[in-house]
């Protein structure tokens, strides 16, 4: 009888998050597409939040527990959501002062084609191992990294997974990341142990994710600019632009603040301030051309901050590169984070993802399927929850000691939470994570998905050291 009612309430527990796999899949498959993020994703997201709402209160849950938790929810990601319309800002005003420019300028003569995929890993690592922060790194080099690799012919999804698999490199091996931070406290060790003892997956990890770019990168170094054509490409950017070195004060000033762990918020705002000053020291006479009213300068760089700005250019290229919604282009985003918050608190509000996780910790029977259990685990915090501190903090405590009563040191789990929990997080559309990489690198998540190596490798190599017993420590 115990068993029954054991097996209904997983089902239950199921149901909201199987309408929302299938209306998703169908949706995007076969509705919208790419566009699904424009509205109707966000509107399934209710629906399931509806769901799960409605199936918890037919089953006891108090309507008004389920509204306090979307709310302390949406409370956890305002941080986030914040950043998210602040780095709109930052994009255009890079744009109008030519930070962003003067990167794509000079990229294209330091860059070689051949292995500019593998150097966007190894940039972006480096940023991210600074900063602590994947998000910054997509926000600085990021988008200038897409611009260079657009300029080269190298499909956008391709080179968005390259930076990302570098940014959450970093941001896993950081000792200034939360994420690094939060794996180890939630499992009970401390964090150069869990650092050290993350090195044997990661570094390997890394390693294949090179290796493949590099691969790609041979696919289309033959269709890369020529010296001619890249030329032509940076005289079109000096007409438009002054390009001058000393507008990288501002990234580099952005980058030492945040490796300072000065709050991002305050980063990203003197970031924008530093755009606009950029643009208006080097930049006048665009700013003019760009204005229609009174005061031309100010519309400008106002515009450039919270809406559409486009610099006219008669190279496709560049006319794609050159453009900026600004925060307004964020909002779609913020409603994406908004609506899976619904359904994150919804779920947790009726007990579902306590009964899932619970459900999938009763199937490890061995060390080898705890670790895979783990991961399973971390991933479905990702898709239900829809953000990667509950998939690391509520595994983490769910486990923890499981871990301890088999004998294992806690940095099994910490790295696993990290293997999982962290870098999976940048692949569901819905998850902050995904969504916010998303609308910065300006590239559809399910696009990029299959390029993000890193992401992807991380929790199968995890795996290969659990089933082959590979770097388990014990107690």
């Amino acid at each position: 009888m115990a068993q029954k009612k054991h097996t209904l309430q997983l089902l239950l527990a199921l149901s909201p998050l199987v309408v929302l796999m299938l209306l998703l899949w169908f949706n995007v498959g076969y509705v919208y597409g790419d566009d699904a993020l424009s509205g109707s994703n966000q509107v399934i997201l209710l629906v399931s939040a509806l769901v799960a709402g409605g199936i918890g209160v037919a089953n006891g849950t108090k309507v008004e527990a389920i509204l306090d938790k979307i709310k302390a929810n949406v409370k956890d990601t305002a941080s986030a959501i914040y950043i998210l319309i602040l780095i709109g800002g930052l994009a255009g005003t890079w744009l109008v002062g030519g930070i962003v420019p003067a990167m794509i300028y000079y990229g294209l003569d330091l860059i070689n084609a051949t292995f500019f995929l593998p150097t966007a890993v190894i940039i972006s690592a480096l940023v991210s191992l600074s900063t602590g922060s994947s998000w910054s790194t997509t926000a600085t080099v990021g988008i200038a990294l897409m611009g260079i690799g657009q300029t080269m012919g190298i499909p956008v999804a391709i080179v968005a997974g390259a930076v990302i698999s570098g940014a959450y490199f970093g941001d896993k091996l950081s000792p200034l990341s939360d994420t690094t931070n939060l794996a180890p406290a939630m499992a009970g060790t401390d964090l150069f142990t869990h650092i050290r003892y993350m090195l044997y997956t990661t570094v390997p990890s890394l390693v294949i994710s090179l290796i493949l770019f590099t691969i790609i990168g041979l696919r289309y170094s033959n269709g890369a600019l020529n010296a001619e054509e890249i030329a032509v490409v940076q005289n079109l950017i000096a007409e438009t632009f002054n390009v001058t070195p000393w507008v990288f004060l501002v990234p580099v000033g952005v980058i030492a603040l945040i490796s300072q762990k000065t709050d991002a918020l305050v980063a990203i705002s003197v970031g924008i301030l530093g755009g606009l000053v950029m643009a208006l020291l080097f930049q006048g006479n665009l700013l003019t051309q760009l204005g229609s009213g009174e005061y031309p300068l100010y519309e400008t760089a106002m515009r450039s901050v919270y809406g559409d700005i486009s610099i006219p250019s008669d190279n496709p290229i560049l006319a794609d590169l050159l453009s900026s919604s600004g925060m307004s282009g964020m909002m779609g985003t913020v409603w994406l984070i908004l609506s899976a918050m619904a359904f994150g608190g919804a779920m947790e509000a009726c007990g579902f993802l306590a009964t899932i996780t619970t459900a999938i910790v009763s199937l490890a029977k061995n060390t080898a399927s705890l670790i895979t259990s783990t991961l399973v685990a971390c991933g479905v915090l990702n898709v239900t929850a829809s953000d990667q501190y509950l998939a690391i903090v509520v595994p983490g405590r769910m486990f923890k000691d499981v871990y301890d009563k088999r004998g294992l040191a806690p940095e099994n789990l910490s790295r696993t939470l990290e293997d999982s929990g962290t870098v999976t997080s940048v692949l569901i559309p819905w998850n902050t994570c995904g969504a916010y990489q998303s609308s910065v690198l300006g590239v559809a998540t399910g696009d990029y998905f299959m390029y993000a190596f890193f992401n992807l490798i991380s929790p199968v190599m995890t795996l290969i050291y659990a089933w082959f017993g590979i770097k388990i420590r014990k107690k």
